[in-house]
């Protein structure tokens, strides 16, 4: 995830940007605190793309919004950054299933069935 610079409002600023990894970028910026969406949630509520384009796009631009809440649909967390989003998730209060004592040393994963957002409270008028 690559970082990006932001204004001095805070909000991130995407210079030159492709519109696509904007859209995507602030639907992930919408997502609740506690709450996941997967990158085939994101591609649908966008109606354009794919799990993999926004996939993608997080990984090259995902460093300035909470990258940590755009997800894989089985709920394992991202490999390399499980630490990081591990701490974001306990910090939000996110819904973790643990691991069991047979995976002994494995990451928990992210309970989807109750961490997953539809969107359905999305910003009013966004499109």
């Amino acid at each position: 995830m690559s970082e990006v610079s932001t204004s001095d409002d805070g909000r991130p600023e995407h210079p030159e940007l492709p519109e696509y990894a904007e859209r995507v970028l602030e639907v992930a910026e919408m997502i609740p605190p506690g709450c996941v969406m997967t990158y085939g949630d994101v591609a649908e509520w966008l109606e354009r793309g794919g799990p993999r384009q926004v996939g993608r796009v997080m990984a090259l631009y995902g460093g300035a919004v909470p990258w940590w809440r755009v997800v894989r649909a089985d709920g394992v967390l991202l490999p390399g950054h499980e630490l990081r989003a591990l701490a974001h998730y306990r910090t939000e209060g996110t819904p973790l299933k643990e691991a069991s004592r047979v995976a002994e040393g494995h990451m928990p994963r992210l309970d989807m069935r109750r961490a997953r957002w539809d969107g359905g409270e999305r910003a009013q008028g966004h499109t």
